[in-house]
């Protein structure tokens, strides 16, 4: 698969990820439901910690894509949910810094919510993936 960054503005460049991105060549399409911090039975975890719930979140999310035979450097989207937006922002350098990690930096959006559907849960991460 071979990706082409769209920036018609190189700020978001600055922040880790790309307005768009061109994809040629993408055999398989993975859409991962919302990842969260639950445990293996779906139980929440870190009530209250934005940092220790994106971490969560994230290896969540890694599981999905391994069990699918991809990895953090095949995502192509994120919808980022977040329940205390300052929070998320506080904390959002983890999620830049697992996806340089995999050298991806796809197009994403972050949304301020009142509430997940567990009321304990500040972070929801929905993705894309493509190979």
């Amino acid at each position: 698969m071979q990706r082409t960054s769209v920036n018609p503005w190189p700020w978001s460049v600055k922040l880790g990820y790309d307005q768009g991105q061109v994809l040629a060549g993408a055999t398989r399409h993975l859409t991962c439901s919302g990842q969260t911090a639950v445990d293996a039975q779906g139980h929440p975890q870190h009530e209250g910690n934005m940092a220790a719930q994106i971490g969560l979140a994230l290896d969540n999310l890694e599981a999905v894509l391994t069990a699918a035979g991809m990895s953090l450097a095949n995502l192509t989207r994120l919808a980022i949910y977040a329940t205390d937006m300052d929070a998320a922002l506080q904390n959002f350098d983890m999620i830049g810094a697992r996806l340089g990690s995999a050298g991806v930096a796809p197009p994403m959006t972050l949304l301020g919510v009142t509430r997940l559907a567990i009321p304990a849960l500040m972070i929801e991460i929905e993705a894309s993936a493509a190979d």
